[in-house]
């Protein structure tokens, strides 16, 4: 069972969340806040998988939570939400530790996906956002390439180019005709063979390379 909090100063979202999460398998949440400043003492005491971490609140803010608080709970699997679609709030989070961003507006299937993915270890952006990541990281230099990376297979490459994407693990399987656990080894291997260990860097590789471009 994984255990979830919630942290949104929204209480009708958080009532939202709750009922969403808990209607999933597995899932039950272990605790609940309105604010940022709330985090550390829930991270502590009720030691949470995952952490649902609204981005705009009052007091202290969901990537202050991140700038304060990621390395001190390095497993905490922490998923942003937000109403922003801008490069310069996803590209901060992911970069301060977040495991994923989930746009609020999103459908009830896509928390499931979100919440599966980072069960895995996995990192997950909303459908439009991994677009957004593409586009800034030509625009600004993006996060470091590491020089003269070992070559990728050509099913490395076909998968690769389908994360930065932000096509879901299990849709990527069902695609290319694999299993899910095969899928997961690909990804392990390819960060693993380029020493990148976040979805930006992996884009920006990804980018310098001409794997993908940003009219893809």
């Amino acid at each position: 069972m994984k255990r979830v909090a919630l942290i949104d100063d929204h209480g009708l979202v958080r009532a939202g969340l709750r009922a969403l999460v808990q209607d999933q398998p597995g899932y039950e949440v272990v605790a609940e806040g309105e604010d940022g400043s709330e985090v550390h003492a829930i991270l502590t005491e009720c030691n949470p998988d995952i952490l649902l971490l609204d981005i705009s609140m009052k007091h202290m803010s969901g990537l202050d939570v991140l700038r304060q608080w990621r390395a001190e709970f390095p497993n905490v699997q922490i998923l942003i939400l937000s109403m922003h679609t801008t490069a310069d709030y996803v590209l901060q989070a992911l970069r301060l530790g977040a495991s994923g961003y989930l746009l609020k507006d999103a459908a009830a299937q896509e928390l499931e996906m979100a919440l599966r993915a980072l069960s895995r270890n996995e990192s997950y952006l909303s459908p439009g956002i991994a677009q957004t990541v593409i586009q800034s990281a030509v625009i600004e230099g993006g996060p470091r390439e590491i020089p003269n990376a070992p070559a990728l297979t050509p099913r490395q490459v076909e998968i690769l180019r389908l994360i930065v994407r932000g096509v879901s693990t299990r849709d990527i399987a069902g695609g290319l005709g694999l299993s899910v656990k095969t899928v997961d080894a690909h990804r392990a291997q390819i960060m693993d063979r380029l020493n990148l260990r976040d979805v930006p860097s992996l884009v920006l590789y990804a980018l310098r390379k001409g794997l993908v471009s940003p009219d893809d």
